[in-house]
């Protein structure tokens, strides 16, 4: 990242990160500290919502209740701070009704925080494909178990993550019409798919991503993040290069998919995000959101609030 240092645009837009990760494993640490020395770069990060990763569980005790444990680290890396201002955990939902203490347990866990969870159902047949470290089984968003644990949410007053592949998106469509009084989010732009199979299919995945998230937008319970574009998945291959991308490379990239995004959507439910640490893995943070900053310049006003700081504020109630 050193070699392409940036200054950050517009530094006293508020933004708020809708989407980062906090962990302390081996070979695998980024920890409050870490984050706050990306943040603190001249960005105006305002506060953040912490995003589970499987890690951090209780070592024992009932197996359900064992991803409690991530909700405590992340209430605790966040103290004094607005970095996790907002905690999104794990349960497993296909344990249906039986989830509902578990839930209680994330809620008080997390002190005032916890919001929502999520649990990744991104699958293909295809292992080429697959670009996330996630294992779910196939259709897990249309299991009847799931749907009993899902059912628990929203009389908790929770959110869901949904984190999928864009050939999984009429699931979504399914699972949000059949629960219209519980919030989703769609992660990482609905996870275009550019690797494997899909390599060489960029315009055909853009146009049926795309169609899928307009039927999508009819949902009015669905918003969608703005980011995780520096994952391998999308097939950028900036992961790859010698040098880091800066933001206008960044900008050029992903312009298509967050304008298709805004006109499906519409700015008041969409939030960028910085899938940090995932996304460090392509560019450094201050380039990220000047990507971010140069795509949406020619938006008004109403439309740049949204999208960096109130829809943000609004879903995860900060």
């Amino acid at each position: 990242m050193a070699r392409r240092p940036e200054t950050a645009l517009e530094p006293d837009l508020p933004i708020i990160d809708a989407h980062h990760h906090l962990r302390n494993r081996p070979g695998d640490v980024y920890l409050r500290a870490d984050f706050l020395e990306d943040a603190g770069q001249g960005h105006d990060i305002r506060a953040s919502v912490a995003v589970e990763c499987m890690a951090h569980f209780f070592p024992d005790g009932e197996p359900l209740l064992r991803p409690v444990g991530e909700t405590h680290f992340l209430r605790e890396q966040g103290a004094g701070t607005q970095v996790a201002a907002a905690i999104v955990g794990y349960a497993d939902l296909t344990a249906g009704a039986a989830i509902r203490p578990v839930l209680e347990a994330h809620v008080a866990a997390g002190q005032g925080r916890f919001r929502g969870i999520r649990q990744i159902a991104a699958h293909h047949p295809d292992p080429a494909a697959r670009g996330s470290t996630g294992t779910p089984p196939p259709m897990l968003l249309l299991d009847p178990a799931f749907r009993a644990g899902f059912s628990q949410l929203a009389p908790l007053g929770l959110s869901f993550e949904a984190w999928i592949y864009h050939t999984q998106l009429a699931e979504l469509r399914d699972l949000a019409d059949a629960f219209p009084d519980t919030r989703i989010v769609l992660n990482h732009v609905g996870g275009a798919l550019g690797i494997g199979p899909y390599a060489t299919r960029g315009r055909h995945v853009r146009a049926a991503w795309g169609a899928a998230l307009r039927e999508l937008s009819h949902c009015p319970n669905l918003s969608i993040k703005l980011g995780g574009m520096g994952m391998r998945l999308f097939g950028f291959g900036f992961h790859e290069q010698q040098d880091p991308p800066g933001s206008e490379q960044l900008a050029e990239a992903w312009r298509p998919y967050v304008e298709t995004c805004v006109e499906a959507f519409g700015a008041e439910r969409c939030m960028f995000e910085s899938n940090f640490p995932v996304d460090k893995g392509s560019c450094g943070y201050v380039p990220l959101w000047n990507a971010f900053k140069r795509i949406s310049r020619g938006w008004n006003p109403a439309e740049r609030a949204n999208a960096f700081h109130d829809t943000a504020a609004r879903f995860y109630r900060l």
